[in-house]
């Protein structure tokens, strides 16, 4: 049945992360605000993802102030963030202590959608922060990560859809984070999940594969009410389908949005001379780019991959990286390519091959992971490779952050008089390297509105990046170099978000 759709606009956040390294800053994005806050968006994805992180490491902002910046200019739009699950913003699970004074803490500051995900579509690693959500009156957007392989079919996606809803989702997204879904594939699953769950679908995918605007219109078809698009400006190629063109397709059918196309072309011609500011940061990935469709590799994970080449001045081996991708994905049960579980996978296989020997060494995140510590994997991971990482230690079965203890004390304890609140607190206990030198310098009276300062500060975190990878590396040269390999390129990897 036709139906009026809605947009989710991802300006943001998504379409700056996806092509401009999640540099676009504060300053640069309040003047659009009142025209963007017109329109009629169902939503305006702010926040979440690698911005919080980014705002502080590279661009001297606190992502607090950011998003209290953003609601007070944007009062009559709902602001959507991205939700790692129990992962929340970060790489590594948070205790359940930490999950709730994070949601608390973004309800108050003025979040309204919540899209919670968890990497490996383990259900049991959303529900504490759907749960929060719900009893802060937040709107809980229940995840599932799209993607392809042997074991995902659309009846698996179906019965995640049925068991979020159970679990008081209010509304479903689709995620397809790598630009997989077809557009036959997008109707179909639409459609099924449509038939047994009653609640609001959301469809979010990125235009590497080309696949984007066409499965959104036959997503559109099939009863989707909400699709994600970036403003002209800053879509397509690794950022979503564009908005303009997704509004003028919809036009003068039953399921236009209703939104003014002339006040959007206003808006691009504005952001394109923005994005000229942040030329340095532009991703370099072509407009279409085939190889996510035949190694299921997302965007962001390609340009990790071929900068972690180029730093062992192997980029000759992209291909073996690339053909190698899947081969470690289905060693641990094909897990969806998303973080953390694509950097987990893109540093093994990277390993793998610049060794010349697979699994010669396992990455500590890896032994985690088979572990049980990310959660269960899709399908079963290969038991030979389980126990040339663990040993015959037992994994555990039990849902992850039940293993952890309680870290808000810890965390408040740890960054002592520089915390001036509760949001400072949580900063640090998400990011302890990052917010410590952030929150030292704001005591000094630097507050991250000064350009100059900013680009100061990050070059200061930059080089305590380097110096402490140079340390990782020197002290890792006694054993096998492949550790070295590890610490100066995986675990940096992690810590930014690759």
């Amino acid at each position: 049945m036709a139906h009026k759709v809605q947009i989710t606009e991802t300006i943001l956040r998504d379409a700056h992360q996806s092509l401009l390294a999640t540099r676009m800053r504060i300053e640069d994005m309040l003047p659009l605000c009142p025209d963007l806050d017109s329109i009629g968006f169902w939503s305006l994805e702010v926040w979440g993802g690698a911005t919080f992180d980014t705002a502080m490491r590279f661009l001297g902002e606190d992502p607090w102030e950011r998003l209290r910046k953003l609601r007070k200019a944007l009062p009559n739009t709902p602001l959507q963030m991205l939700l790692r699950g129990q992962n929340l913003v970060g790489y590594k699970h948070y205790p359940d202590d930490i999950v709730d004074y994070f949601v608390t803490a973004a309800k108050k500051n003025g979040m309204d959608v919540f899209r919670v995900f968890d990497a490996l579509n383990d259900t049991r690693n959303m529900e504490a922060a759907m749960r929060i959500v719900k009893r802060e009156g937040g709107h809980a957007q229940a995840t599932i990560c799209y993607t392809i392989s042997p074991v995902h079919t659309t009846e698996l996606f179906v019965e995640m859809g049925i068991k979020l809803a159970n679990m008081g989702a209010d509304s479903i997204a689709i995620k397809d984070m790598a630009g997989l879904i077809s557009p036959y594939d997008a109707y179909d699953l639409v459609k099924a999940i449509k038939a047994k769950v009653n609640l609001p679908i959301s469809l979010h995918t990125h235009y590497t594969s080309g696949f984007g605007s066409s499965a959104y219109l036959k997503a559109i078809e099939a009863g989707v009410d909400v699709v994600d698009c970036a403003n002209s400006a800053l879509s397509m190629s690794t950022s979503q389908p564009p908005t303009e063109t997704i509004v003028a397709s919809l036009a003068n059918t039953e399921y236009a949005t209703g939104y003014d196309l002339a006040k959007l072309a206003s808006i691009s011609r504005r952001v394109t001379e923005i994005r000229k500011k942040y030329a340095s940061f532009e991703a370099g990935i072509s407009a279409v780019d085939v190889n996510v469709l035949e190694y299921q590799v997302p965007g962001g994970m390609l340009s990790n991959l071929v900068s972690q080449l180029r730093q062992m001045n192997a980029m000759d081996r992209y291909y073996e990286v690339l053909n190698e991708v899947p081969r470690v994905r289905k060693d641990m049960g094909y897990p969806p390519l998303v973080t953390p579980s694509s950097q987990i996978v893109g540093t093994q296989a990277t390993t793998n091959v610049v060794l010349g020997e697979r699994y010669k060494i396992i990455n500590e995140e890896v032994k985690q992971y088979f572990r049980g510590y990310y959660g269960q994997p899709p399908a079963p991971m290969d038991p030979e490779i389980q126990k040339k990482a663990i040993g015959d230690e037992a994994p555990i079965t039990c849902r992850p952050a039940d293993m952890l203890g309680n870290g808000w004390e810890e965390a408040r304890k740890g960054i002592g008089d520089l915390a001036k609140s509760t949001e400072d607190i949580l900063s640090y206990a998400l990011f302890p390297q990052i917010a410590k030198p952030f929150l030292e310098h704001r005591a000094k009276g630097f507050d991250g509105t000064d350009e100059k300062v900013a680009a100061i500060a990050a070059a200061l975190f930059q080089q305590a990046d380097q110096k402490a990878a140079k340390q990782q590396f020197v002290a890792a040269e006694g054993a096998a170099p492949a550790q070295s390999l590890w610490k100066v390129s995986g675990r940096a990897g992690m810590e930014r978000g690759w």
